[in-house]
């Protein structure tokens, strides 16, 4: 199982953790952004040292700061529903630069920000360090359902085959001389959409039964298996594990 082509947010490298087997990051990963979520929006300090230990895996990985930057501005509609939280929320009100703003709001939009944000980033790591077809592996070994495995690899496949297909598509309107400015030309674009999707549907009919054809019966041949030792499991596990001290501190204090 596999696609055949690396992904804009991957990162050749040849770091610690690199090297880790795929099951190992997610679930470092998975376990890290469980505990983050698990923490007390009231302990700012710790979501503080969840970024410090996240800037220490961006150094050991030998990730650029800027390339992990860029890649958090996917979060941005969530800050403008965060930054929003304070003027809509109900309850007690303070008043901040002249503006009347709620505190369970204000509350609420640092959760969604700490919370939101440091997720982000650890997921941009996972992806920065671990190639799509490498994921894909470790979702396996993570016994996620194959349907789900292979429903996830496919997109993968023919994510760039049906874009290509709608590119295509839009070069044909333009030839013709269509230019969409306005709503009334929201009908062609709708049509359009209909199009691609019935064009999509027929070519995963004519792919399944060449799958078919070809022997498949449900499931997926793993070409080549990652196993991961023990001390690889431990080495993933520094993460998660230093992140859970912090959540501990956090709710004693």
């Amino acid at each position: 199982m596999g696609a055949g082509h690396t992904h804009k947010l991957y990162r050749h490298g040849r770091s610690p953790i690199h090297a880790l087997p795929p099951h190992c990051k997610l679930a470092a990963t998975f376990a890290f952004v469980l505990v983050v979520v698990s923490t007390p929006r009231e302990a700012m300090w710790a979501f503080g040292l969840y970024a410090l230990l996240l800037a220490a895996v961006t150094a050991v990985a030998r990730i650029p700061a800027a390339f992990v930057l860029r890649r958090l501005l996917i979060e941005v509609p969530f800050v403008a529903f965060a930054v929003l939280m304070p003027f809509v929320a109900e309850g007690e009100r303070v008043e901040v630069l002249g503006m009347s703003l709620s505190v369970s709001g204000l509350w609420g939009a640092w959760n969604v920000l700490a919370k939101g944000t440091l997720g982000v980033a650890a997921s941009v790591l996972l992806a920065s360090t671990t190639e799509l077809r490498a994921l894909l592996l470790g979702l396996q070994r993570l016994k996620l359902p194959p349907l789900l495995v292979q429903i996830a690899s496919f997109m993968i496949r023919y994510g760039d085959v049906i874009g290509g297909e709608l590119r295509r598509m839009s070069i044909a309107r333009r030839s013709r001389g269509f230019e969409a400015r306005g709503i009334r030309h929201w009908g062609v674009l709708a049509k359009t959409a209909g199009a691609l999707f019935i064009r999509s549907y027929e070519r995963g009919e004519r792919v399944y039964l060449a799958m078919v054809s070809r022997g498949y019966s449900g499931s997926m041949p793993v070409i080549d298996d990652v196993a991961a030792t023990r001390a690889q499991w431990a080495y993933a596990a520094v993460l998660p594990l230093a992140a859970l001290a912090v959540c501990l501190t956090g709710w004693t204090l």
